[in-house]
């Protein structure tokens, strides 16, 4: 389909003459070209038009070229020129005038429907408005809990403005406050949910709400993924646990299911060998991790527990440090995986 501004310039070629004699009035014809001394009008000889000429190709008609600057272009580039316009929009505008052309119609809106609340298409909605994390409240909330470095992962996000309902005002009445997002996607990488924390400007900690964190979409057997699974994967629960886990062995593939009933249905790669868990101490924790250890070994993946001196990952990262944190989960990775995930962060 033939553009706009291929269109109008078309037309234009087809009145040479009259556009020549238009913008360029200083010049004059002279055999098969107008003759005048550059874009802007000037008198002279430099800049000839060709006023004949076959549509397209060599030879066409609205073809200009300035011997003096090497410049050429089509009649529309000349009236853009000619007049200083800044945008090709108004260019367009002003060769309609010129040839009586009126402005087309404004393109018809297509408006989508509202997308069902918590559904996965609400869920691809809200994660496009969001933006990366460097730099925003996102980033300083993951910070003073020990996270950093993670700004450049493509399975977070920030949004400023993040609507939230609460029980007690009407649906037509939310508030907003500033969330980190987390894209939760199936084994293929497809988004099937967010996850959303709210987050306070005043404190950069969670926001003062009944619930500062929620899960839309689906969410069963799927989880936010950081890193391609080949033969290796970490699980756990928490998001926060499983970016220290990254941290920590940013070789090592890691997932967060956000919960101890989603960890326990989580769907595992084909091709996996190994799978390590990031077991949380309390007693869900303890029993989601042997559930899907069990499922694990009975598609014949070996399981390996990560425990923890503290609630979790991101308990020991805070309390102790990365480098005592990467000291305790050394002896829990197989001695054939060291290499892999561990030691890599030495280079």
């Amino acid at each position: 389909m033939e553009s706009a501004a291929a269109d109008i310039a078309r037309r234009l070629a087809r009145e040479a003459e009259a556009v020549c004699r238009h913008y360029l009035s200083n010049g004059r014809r002279q055999g098969r070209y107008w003759i005048v001394g550059d874009i802007e009008n000037t008198p002279g000889r430099s800049l000839y038009v060709r006023l004949k000429g076959p549509a397209s190709g060599k030879g066409a008609a609205g073809k200009w070229t300035d011997a003096a600057t090497g410049e050429h272009g089509d009649l529309l580039d000349l009236i853009m020129a000619n007049l200083r316009l800044s945008s090709l929009g108004d260019a367009l505008d002003e060769a309609r005038r010129f040839l009586s052309l009126p402005r087309p119609d404004p393109p018809v809106r297509q408006v989508s429907p509202p997308a069902p609340t918590g559904s996965p298409e609400a869920a691809r909605r809200l994660w496009a408005m969001g933006r990366p994390i460097a730099g925003t409240l996102a980033e300083q909330y993951l910070a003073a809990r020990g996270i950093v470095g993670v700004d450049a992962i493509g399975a977070l996000r920030f949004h400023p403005r993040c609507y939230y309902w609460r029980e007690d005002r009407p649906e037509s009445d939310p508030e907003t406050w500033p969330a980190l997002l987390a894209r939760v996607t199936d084994a293929k990488g497809a988004l099937t949910g967010l996850h959303r924390t709210w987050l306070d400007p005043a404190t950069t900690g969670k926001a003062p709400i009944d619930s500062p964190r929620k899960a839309m979409g689906l969410l069963l057997g799927h989880g936010v993924r950081i890193g391609e699974a080949a033969d290796l994967l970490a699980a756990g629960e928490g998001l926060e646990t499983m970016l220290a886990l990254r941290m920590a062995l940013p070789e090592l593939p890691v997932v967060a299911a956000l919960s101890a009933s989603h960890l326990a249905a989580l769907i595992l790669p084909p091709g996996l060998k190994r799978l390590y868990i990031a077991v949380d101490s309390d007693a869900a924790g303890r029993a989601a991790a042997d559930r899907l250890a069990e499922r694990a070994g009975a598609d014949g993946i070996e399981a390996i527990r990560f425990t923890s001196r503290l609630e979790d990952v991101n308990e020991d990262l805070r309390a102790f440090g990365l480098t005592e944190l990467r000291a305790d989960l050394r002896p829990q990775l197989a001695p054939e995986d060291v290499d892999r995930v561990l030691l890599s962060t030495s280079r």
